[in-house]
């Protein structure tokens, strides 16, 4: 198992300098970059300079011809040193193996336009995001498996029918949508103000006690957690439902069944363990599907500071150390948790040899 888990773990550098090469490459064809938008920026405060002080040709009707600089646009010299502090005086290639080789050593350099490095800018967005993402995975996985199972052991009931129901109006409803009826529901909007409406903690939140802290936290948290919950919990309800259908209809169910053994010690003795590792195999792509994709609407629409957020507003800035950092950073954690959910496929049936698979 230890040569698997190193080959894994040395197939992760090529395939970040993959993802790296091929939205580095994109990125050189999109227009406005950063140089452009500094430009914009100052052009377009020029302009507005201009309108006040009575155009760019004359100043306050008086005939003369204006010196002010923002009419006869910016000086090669200015545009020259931008790029050079931006490092785009080199050649693509150039820049892209210094980036790779920055990386290599988590450097990811400074923010085009905050004063802080990427690293602190990741560091100070990441509990937000690992908050939602860990919280709402592991509160689906919670409710999905005992609803599952007991949707399982009593298929076509009426208990099955209406939770099937419940459930299929809970995958229906898009993520935000649901938020958006939180936020008005509880938060203050047309009903009640019962949990807060932005943010991750209070204002006052260094002066509590530690279980004051940990309330506060829980309050702050529970809007967001349930709104970016209410999808994964409806898909790995079905899935363990199903998975576990299809173990319980095989000859090993009837057979320790017929040894007398009891219904309980038959789903968890037998079945759970081989019914779970479907489950378990889609733990990655629920952590990552709440993490990425549904981080950014929720923490826009709950006001959360997060790495979606961040990795959006750096987008349309073309802010691209922030670009290539959080993506680097994602890219890694996705990395990371495929390669723990193959040691739980280990850790859930021993009988599973990842070494002899490839041989």
């Amino acid at each position: 198992m230890g040569a698997y888990i190193l080959r894994r773990v040395l197939l992760m550098a090529p395939t970040l300098f993959g993802i790296l090469l091929i939205n580095f490459i994109l990125t050189q064809f999109l227009p406005g970059g950063p140089i452009e938008q500094i430009i914009a920026q100052l052009e377009d405060q020029t302009s507005a300079t201009d309108r006040i002080t009575g155009g760019g040709s004359e100043v306050s009707g008086g005939g003369g011809t204006s010196e002010y600089r923002g009419a006869q646009g910016l000086p090669p010299e200015f545009i020259a040193d931008l790029e050079r502090q931006f490092g785009f005086d080199k050649p693509p290639i150039e820049r892209f193996l210094l980036m790779v080789g920055n990386y290599l050593t988590f450097n990811f350099g400074d923010s085009y336009f905050r004063s802080i490095s990427v690293v602190d800018l990741v560091l100070e967005k990441m509990p937000v995001s690992i908050s939602l993402g860990l919280w709402s995975t592991l509160l689906a996985y919670a409710i999905s498996i005992p609803l599952g199972i007991r949707k399982a052991t009593r298929d076509g009931s009426g208990f099955d029918t209406w939770t099937s129901g419940v459930i299929i109006v809970a995958y229906a409803v898009p993520s935000f949508l649901f938020a958006i009826m939180l936020l008005v529901l509880f938060a203050g909007g047309s009903y009640w103000r019962i949990f807060p409406l932005r943010g991750l903690t209070s204002d006052d939140w260094a002066t509590l006690s530690l279980g004051g802290k940990a309330l506060d936290y829980l309050w702050h948290i529970a809007l967001p957690v349930t709104a970016s919950t209410i999808g994964a919990f409806a898909t790995m309800t079905l899935l363990t439902k199903n998975s576990f259908l299809d173990e319980i209809k095989k000859q090993y169910v009837v057979t320790a069944r017929a040894k007398g053994l009891t219904e309980a010690r038959v789903l968890y003795g037998h079945v759970f363990r081989n019914a779970m590792l479907i489950v378990i195999a889609g733990f990655p792509a629920v952590f990552i599907s709440v993490f990425f994709g549904g981080s950014l609407i929720i923490e826009t629409i709950f006001s959360l500071d997060g790495l979606g957020r961040l990795a959006f507003e750096s987008a349309i800035q073309r802010d691209y150390p922030v670009v290539f950092g959080t993506l680097y950073v994602f890219g890694l954690m996705g990395l990371v948790v495929g390669l723990a959910s193959d040691l739980m496929y280990v850790y859930v049936d021993p009988r599973i040899d990842f070494e002899s698979r490839e041989t």
